[in-house]
């Protein structure tokens, strides 16, 4: 069972390059490009929805949450986009490491961070 399971998540690992370059193609619908992109987000990202330190609950994320991010943009994304993207890109690719990439996961948790922040300052200041 353990070993079907780590086939899937390496098949899932496969399936993130074609999703990256669908967000650059033309023929890609919106609503698959909005999930593209925050599935991509969502990988990239180092904050997980749960944090993989709480014991049972920060491995499901990784096993729930990016499987159903990258099984609901591959069904939006059209079957022939998909085939034509996964001829054009090479195997062993890897996904831009530019530090530029992150900015604006980065931007988007300093933003969160300053409002909690804020927030929290009202809280003891009454």
């Amino acid at each position: 069972m353990l070993q079907k399971l780590k086939e899937n998540v390496k098949k899932l690992k496969q399936e993130t390059f074609p999703i990256y370059h669908a967000l650059f193609d033309s023929r890609t619908p919106v609503m698959a490009k909005i999930l593209a992109a925050l599935t991509v987000a969502y990988l990239l990202s180092p904050i997980d929805l749960i944090p993989d330190f709480i014991p049972v609950l920060g491995l499901l994320d990784d096993l729930i949450i990016v499987p159903l991010l990258i099984n609901a943009t591959l069904e939006l994304i059209p079957k022939y986009v998909l085939d034509d993207i996964k001829s054009r890109i090479d195997s062993n690719q890897k996904l831009p490491t530019k530090w530029y990439c992150a900015l604006p996961v980065v931007l988007l948790y300093g933003y969160l961070l300053f409002i909690l922040f804020m927030y929290a300052k009202q809280w003891f200041d009454y």
